[in-house]
């Protein structure tokens, strides 16, 4: 992956989610996370991308910052 552009939109692109600017501000604005609930638990997730979370931040990945940034928002 050491090529890839692990941005927001492709974030969104990834976990199979419309990923245009407004698309992602609208789904930020739309759920939001209480501070107990971890970001993978989150009850908008399907199984899949919550798996792709848990895993990315488990494993430091290269994709881990932008879910914290995600994480971040939706608080």
């Amino acid at each position: 992956m050491g090529t890839s552009t692990h941005n927001m939109s492709n974030l969104f692109m990834q976990l199979g989610l419309a990923s245009k600017p407004e698309d992602i501000r609208n789904f930020i604005s739309q759920h939001k996370l209480a501070g107990h609930v971890s970001l993978a638990d989150a009850p908008f997730w399907n199984q899949a991308q919550a798996s792709f979370i848990r895993e990315s931040l488990k494993q430091d990945a290269d994709w881990a910052e932008i879910i914290d940034e995600l994480n971040t928002q939706l608080r």
